[in-house]
């Protein structure tokens, strides 16, 4: 006797039923009677199947005619985990589609980027998005003007422009198209209960934001993590455990900005409909910036991981079991800034995580750019590669470096600055790690490290790492065992570098 397989979109409409909120970002749902699309765990009552339809994109459903539910907000849903996986044309135009390339350098940009036509980029898009890139790319900019019209006081205009929109007709258009309201109805519209709003333009008070995330979130691990490395100038981490502050200093496209991250509360960030965020709040110094900075934290603070898929893989092996049930939503922090944790790498080859902290300060210091107006312990942007490349490096401000990593450092940031090795969020892993190789003083250890955190690959495993040998000898597991934790070795390594005090450090 022969079973037929379920078809896929019952299982959707499964967990759509069930208010399943770890396939938010995953797909979207809409219904027909009411033209409206939602995330799956919308807590509205369930459509009859007859009438639910499935896209893969939130851009899919804006194509079809479907406008965002105002209960979910499935605009804001977290981005899906396949984009971190992927590695081809598909995922990496995704990640820059997100980082705001389109809206910057156009299709005909990103198309270049990827090394593709922009024919095929669209076609590849089209069939597995069903939308576009200009489609995404638009659907993003509703997005980001919707947050800054329900936090902020700017003027509609400034805002149509903030947000990316080229002018304010289709910033209109746009708005009433996916929201079924004008621009000052949305405004109107915004719920009691959320953080206040900010002032005109760019005051102090900056854009509140909640970052959305999928399943347990182990947000004390991380804080630890970043805490641990927090460089001083472009760093800091305020408050006693559980009730931290991360912040830091970006270079933006179109300025600066300074980022500050809440640790939740124990218990918090949860799954669910509510409290499945970090409270996050971004001051900018152009609000165009407003995307790309929200996409750098995300990738910072891995907002957009799977971790129930991730802890059903590496739950399964008996060894690591103990360590998924113990650290429920364990992440893979990403960079903010890939060309500053390409450097950052550099200096912590053979030296603890202090020191090589230390030795960034100082180069911090010595040839940062200054922000326009320091804030606190928060006083430059980390040095632009051209910078180093031609800095001496071997003053009173950098004692201790050893000549070997002054010719790494000043190698690898020649190579970010001419473009020899690209670490955007396009760029293709394997590519971007042969390239690191071939440079002068990166071994396989940078390498790794900076694929697995400048570039987001959640399936590097870093062998020769004595905090990996460490957790591994605690196991009683070889080397070999990693390759059973494919494609989370990432994770797998962070897990090794909490269970023991040895690895801790790393």
């Amino acid at each position: 006797m022969t079973t037929t397989a379920p078809h896929p979109d019952d299982l959707r409409y499964q967990a759509v039923s069930s208010r399943d909120a770890r396939f938010d970002g995953e797909f979207f749902f809409a219904v027909a009677t009411t033209g409206i699309y939602c995330r799956p765990s919308c807590p509205a009552v369930t459509p009859k199947r007859v009438n639910v339809r499935f896209y893969p994109s939130a851009a899919a459903a804006q194509g079809a005619g479907f406008r965002a539910c105002r209960r979910c907000r499935p605009d804001a849903a977290p981005g899906s985990a396949e984009w971190n996986i992927r590695a081809d044309l598909v995922g990496r135009a995704v990640r820059l589609i997100a980082d705001g390339v389109v809206d910057r350098e156009g299709v005909a940009g990103l198309a270049a980027r990827l090394g593709y036509s922009e024919r095929q980029v669209h076609r590849q898009l089209t069939e597995e998005l069903g939308a576009g890139p200009v489609a995404l790319a638009r659907a993003q900019r509703a997005h980001t003007a919707r947050v800054l019209l329900q936090t902020t006081d700017l003027p509609v205009t400034e805002t149509a422009f903030a947000a990316g929109f080229a002018s304010v007709r289709q910033f209109n258009d746009t708005i009433r198209e996916i929201y079924a309201q004008t621009p000052t109805a949305l405004r109107a519209q915004a719920r009691t209960g959320r953080p206040p709003r900010a002032g005109k333009g760019t005051t102090p008070a900056g854009v509140p934001l909640r970052l959305a995330h999928r399943g347990p979130y182990a947000a004390r691990q991380v804080f630890d993590f970043l805490e641990r490395r927090a460089i001083t100038g472009i760093e800091e981490v305020t408050g006693a455990p559980g009730a931290r502050v991360y912040r830091r200093t970006l270079r933006l496209p179109y300025g600066t900005g300074i980022a500050e991250v809440q640790e939740p509360p124990l218990g918090d960030g949860r799954p669910g409909t509510q409290g499945s965020w970090l409270a996050c709040r971004l001051h900018l110094t152009d609000l165009r910036d407003l995307a790309n900075a929200v996409q750098r934290m995300r990738r910072l603070f891995d907002l957009d991981a799977d971790p129930d898929a991730v802890a059903e893989r590496l739950g399964a092996d008996p060894r690591l079991h103990p360590l998924v049930d113990a650290r429920p939503g364990l992440r893979s922090p990403g960079a903010a800034e890939a060309e500053e944790l390409a450097v950052r790498a550099v200096l912590g080859q053979q030296v603890s995580v202090a020191a090589a902290a230390r030795l960034a300060a100082r180069l911090v210091a010595a040839h940062g750019t200054p922000l326009p107006v320091p804030d606190g312990t928060l006083t430059h942007v980390f040095p632009e590669p051209g910078v180093l490349a031609e800095a001496a490096l071997d003053g009173p401000d950098d004692p201790g470096m050893p000549e070997s990593r002054r010719r790494a450092l000043r190698t690898v940031a020649a190579a970010l600055a001419d473009g020899t090795v690209r670490l955007d969020p396009g760029a293709d892993r394997d590519d971007a790690e042969r390239r690191l190789l071939a440079l002068t003083g990166v071994g396989p250890w940078t390498a790794g490290y900076i694929r697995m955190r400048a570039l987001g690959d959640p399936d590097v495993f870093l062998p020769g790492d004595a905090g990996a040998r460490h957790g591994l000898a605690a196991l009683g597991a070889g080397p070999d065992a990693a390759d059973d934790w494919r494609p989370w070795r990432s994770y797998a390594l962070h897990h090794l570098w909490n269970h023991t005090p040895a690895a801790a450090g790393k």
